[in-house]
């Protein structure tokens, strides 16, 4: 029997709306639903893919123990039961820190993982929590903590309504949108330029968002910095400072026009490859454009000095009055308010033990987990909870990593694949996939170019033998923590009936004398409610900050030296400079098992500029060694001009079929893996975040041995 049912999407930031057509328990049709007030009928090549991901055979579906060489099924009660023992014991023999957990990036997509999974890892009592935000944004994160308040007040583009968008180290053509949730943006940049306004894309790749930008501008990696403070400095010399109407709850303007002095654009040129007055005429532009904002992600976040480019971006809004302002960089306002319900993270208060690595919201940075558990001594993690990540693939230096997994004394992981991170574990606890459960899109809504709000039930109920990763967490919490009866009281409505109250409380909820938005609601509109347009939130919005937004935050200001000392670092002869890539049909490590996405030419290959391949005398599909001060691999080349000379690019995510994996159509498009060389050392020091791109490399032609 045939039917139809609405649901999201929630394999990248966009969350798009879809319609999936379903004929018993075969999905038979997923499109975009036209109703949707966000997406409006958008999706992109992935989203069809979660058909392969439901019926995708490699799937696991029940609990795996480790048995000799192999695996064996178990039922759910002996699963839970060795965790439990296992952990219980290595907690009593060592301390909590001797567990550690690392969530990867779908719980963002996740709402039983946000709501019951990071409340059982932290409950956990450890320090050694890692998360994949300091393997990608958490530059933003720190921004949006020392200037307003809170980790989660992020402010993003309001692209249907500004008229200059100036872009760096993004490819919102590709991403869908990051750090800002916008389905269909290749329209959006679009309406952009319609309305007479500009896209300006400043990369070291003259990415697929080049197509639908006004002007691309090239960019060594590694110094946005500079030249977000070169624009800074030039706003200042000419009296282009106009923070509108927030200038008198302003605190720091004199620090941050000392900081900028020492960066005159003839000195951002020399390190940036942009021209000094090319510098110039867009920090005028910016200034002069009633509707601006400037935006900046991965290729920005990624690099030795990524807390630094994600302030001045900010920094760079506020100062030409284009924060909190129609048409300029603006804060969502949610449903369901995951600001005010979750605390405004800390920094600084513990250090990871073997390197001294900064906590930033309870969680050390991922580039401390491999040499926390390879290092000896007190302290050393014994064992580890991974849920739905894999940092074998997503980690720096991930060989590493790989060889000192199985060191552990024990290992569990919450995942519906045995992949390159799982293979190591000694239990396994599958979850329901996308369409077997709910969805309300909690966390990314507050990065949303439009309020919209939209409930879906799962498509498919979970078989009777399966688990919700929610479910999965409740009760190893009750079995490690104690408090069964409470834990399963807070399990009996789910996930919810935690959101139901968070609407009625948030700024739609339901009020005396009006009807606001409600759980009910939403289930009797499966294509979501249509919020409205971003609007002006600040100061009220500012927290734990009275009504001040300091400019110049001392951490900041302390880092300064460190950008002087790495622009006068001198780089090899033979060098090159690395970046990674984002592509359309990837999804990170984990979409690479469904055919739809993998058909067609290889897709990991190494993009080189004819110049640098003809000095190394390398062709079009030459087999080459690509080799860092950590490691080598063996790359097909790609030649191609949209490359800056001097750089090389490779996708991050491949390097499938490894021994003890179960991804038959992933290993038959294996790839490399970029974090096979990328350096765990290298991280950017004022944040933890790894420091992935600007990496310094060397090429040579032929198979590595």
């Amino acid at each position: 029997m045939t039917s139809t049912h609405q649901h999201t999407c929630t394999l990248c930031e966009a969350t798009c709306g879809i319609t999936v057509t379903v004929d018993g328990d075969r999905v038979t049709d997923i499109r975009g639903d036209e109703h949707d007030p966000l997406s409006r009928g958008y999706i992109c090549p992935k989203a069809t893919a979660l058909a392969d991901v439901h019926h995708d055979p490699d799937r696991l579906r029940r609990p795996l123990v480790k048995q000799g060489d192999g695996w064996r099924e178990a039922g759910w009660d002996e699963a839970f039961d060795l965790v439990a023992r296992r952990l219980n014991a290595i907690r009593r023999a060592h301390g909590k820190d001797a567990v550690a957990t690392v969530v990867g990036n779908a719980g963002a997509h996740n709402l039983g993982i946000l709501l019951y999974g990071i409340p059982f890892l932290r409950a956990l009592g450890s320090r050694n929590t890692y998360s994949s935000h300091s393997l990608d944004g958490l530059p933003h994160l720190f921004a949006a903590k020392h200037l307003f308040g809170h980790q989660l007040l992020i402010p993003v583009p309001d692209l249907d309504r500004t008229d200059l968008l100036i872009c760096l180290g993004a490819n919102p053509a590709v991403s869908n949108g990051s750090f800002l949730t916008a389905p269909n943006i290749k329209a959006r940049l679009k309406g952009i330029r319609q309305r007479g306004g500009r896209v300006v894309l400043i990369d070291p790749r003259r990415t697929e968002s080049a197509a639908h930008a006004s002007e691309h501008l090239f960019i060594r990696p590694g110094t946005d910095a500079v030249l977000l403070l070169a624009m800074v400095r030039v706003l200042f010399a000419e009296g282009l400072v106009r923070p509108g109407r927030l200038a008198s709850r302003l605190d720091g303007m004199a620090e941050l026009r000392a900081a900028a002095n020492d960066y005159p654009p003839e000195v951002a040129a020399e390190a940036t490859g942009i021209p000094a007055e090319r510098i110039r005429e867009l920090a005028r532009e910016l200034a002069r454009t009633p509707r601006a904002a400037v935006y900046g992600r991965v290729g920005v976040t990624t690099q030795e000095f990524g807390g630094l480019a994600a302030w001045l971006l900010v920094v760079l809004n506020v100062l030409t009055g284009h924060l909190d302002e129609p048409g300029g960089s603006m804060f969502g306002t949610p449903a369901a308010d995951i600001i005010g319900l979750a605390k405004p993270g800390s920094f600084g208060t513990f250090r990871s033990r073997v390197r001294g690595l900064p906590e930033f919201g309870g969680e050390l940075p991922m580039a401390a987990l491999a040499e926390e558990i390879d290092t000896p001594g007190e302290g050393r993690v014994r064992a580890l909870l991974t849920v739905g990540g894999n940092p074998v693939l997503s980690a720096p230096n991930g060989a590493r990593l790989d060889a000192a997994l199985p060191g552990l004394d024990f290992m569990v992981a919450i995942d519906f694949y045995l992949n390159e991170t799982s293979r190591h574990a000694d239990v396994i606890l599958p979850p329901t996939a996308q369409l077997e459960r709910s969805h309300y899109e909690l966390a990314l809504a507050a990065m949303s170019v439009r309020n919209v709000a939209r409930y879906v039930p799962p498509v498919f109920r979970r078989g009777h033998d399966q688990r919700h990763d929610w479910e999965i967490c409740l009760e190893l919490a009750s079995r490690i923590l104690g408090g069964g009866r409470l834990l399963r009281l807070l399990g009996r409505g789910g996930p919810e009936a935690m959101l139901a109250p968070a609407l009625r409380a948030g700024p739609y909820g339901l009020r005396k004398g009006r009807r606001g938005i409600s759980l009910g609601m939403l289930r009797r509109r499966p294509h979501g409610v249509d919020l409205g347009p971003l609007r002006r939130m600040l100061p009220g919005r500012l927290a734990g900050k009275g009504t001040r937004i300091d400019l110049a935050p001392h951490p900041y200001l302390a880092d300064l030296p460190r950008l002087r000392e790495g622009l006068a670092a001198p780089r090899g002869e033979d060098e090159l400079i690395l970046i990674g890539r984002r592509q359309l049909r990837s999804n990170n490590s984990w979409m690479h098992n469904s055919p739809r996405l993998v058909k067609g030419k290889p897709r990991c290959t190494l993009l080189v500029h004819p110049e640098d391949a003809r000095g190394r005398g390398l062709a079009e599909g030459d087999l080459a060694t690509l080799s860092s001060t950590v490691g080598e691999i063996t790359v097909p080349v790609e030649l191609t001009d949209s490359i800056m000379p001097g750089v090389v690019s490779l996708p991050h995510g491949w390097g499938h079929g490894r021994k003890g994996t179960r991804l038959r159509v992933a290993a038959e498009h294996a790839g490399v893996s970029m974090n096979d060389i990328t350096d765990d050392t290298r991280v950017d020091r004022l944040t933890g975040t790894a420091a992935f791109s600007g990496l310094r490399v060397r090429l040579r032609a032929g198979t590595g041995g």
